[in-house]
């Protein structure tokens, strides 16, 4: 009777520890770009509820779009020992030894919605959507919408030498080869701000006849065509109608504006990255078995016929 009691309270013990252990609380640390845009607000707030959602404890850090600020703290959470960390990289180089640094300390690195150009032993997995897919999506949609009218277009480029800036204008140009009818006549970086793309478009409009001679602008980002629209408006031109408005995102913002005529299209940027991110690190801490090197998002494309004010009131709730 004693063996049996003796040999069950051990038995208790051991269930107890294993799922104590399988039950530990996973540290993540996560260095987020800033909050440049309401896409990135949404993405910070979405990151933080699928990790409150798992019992994941998150240590965040924004960089205020600064890499020396994601370099420093990605170093902070090397030193307290975290069990993984979130990157999303404010441009695509200078990235090689701070993730050697984690890497030596076994401390797997993921990286959300941008990659970086870095030997890919370095972090675990990269969770994006294909950005020159967006921009090829946006600019397919431009040359669908002209037909064989002459087009011409002035371009809101993303932050200079990130990889969203870099692919959605490779892709736009894809979307719009063959069209000789569409030109790019002017492209500058509006840094995935309203307020430069605001700036921007001004100076756009100036040097473009009034605005009169721009058909279309394509924005890398909404936040940007936002923007824009305020800058069409104040020239007292109609966006939407006098200059079609075409961008990135998929903000309640942008749905707004395309509810009132004054966007015509954007392509869905889906701000749970960290979903697919959490769902990769778990099964890797289980069982060791590496991801795939890309985990892709979706990539939708929304124009005014999709009911924008029904989409605006679904995505308002998200933090954007």
């Amino acid at each position: 009777m004693k063996r049996a009691l003796v040999a069950a309270t051990i038995a208790a013990l051991t269930a107890c520890l294993a799922s104590s252990v399988s039950a530990k609380t996973l540290t993540v640390g996560f260095s987020q770009i800033g909050s440049e845009s309401g896409w990135r607000a949404a993405e910070t707030t979405v990151t933080k509820q699928q990790a409150e959602k798992r019992g994941i404890t998150l240590k965040f850090a924004d960089a205020q779009q600064k890499q020396e600020n994601q370099i420093k703290a990605i170093r902070g959470f090397i030193a307290q020992g975290v069990d993984a960390i979130l990157v999303a990289p404010v441009v695509a180089t200078g990235w090689d030894a701070v993730l050697k640094e984690a890497k030596e300390e076994k401390i797997p690195v993921i990286l959300l919605d941008r990659e970086i150009d870095a030997p890919k032993d370095l972090y675990l997995t990269a969770v994006t959507s294909d950005t020159v897919y967006e921009g090829k999506v946006a600019g397919e949609w431009l040359a669908k919408d002209v037909g064989s009218k002459d087009c011409k277009v002035v371009e809101l480029q993303g932050t200079t030498g990130s990889s969203p800036a870099i692919n959605r204008k490779k892709g736009f140009e894809q979307g719009i080869a063959g069209h000789t009818n569409i030109k790019i006549v002017r492209s500058q970086t509006g840094d995935f701000t309203r307020t430069k793309g605001k700036e921007v478009m001004e100076s756009f409009i100036k040097a473009e006849g009034g605005g009169k001679d721009i058909c279309a602008v394509y924005a890398h980002n909404d936040d940007m065509a936002v923007g824009a629209i305020q800058a069409i408006k104040e020239a007292g031109l109609k966006p939407g109608t006098d200059i079609k408005v075409v961008s990135v995102d998929s903000i309640p913002d942008i749905f707004q504006a395309m509810a009132k005529g004054e966007a015509n299209a954007t392509v869905e940027l889906t701000p749970n990255m960290a979903g697919p991110a959490f769902d990769a690190l778990e099964a890797y801490l289980k069982d060791k078995k590496e991801p795939p090197k890309w985990i892709q998002t979706e990539s939708k494309l929304y124009t005014q016929a999709d009911d924008p004010q029904k989409v605006y009131e679904a995505k308002k709730g998200l933090g954007y």
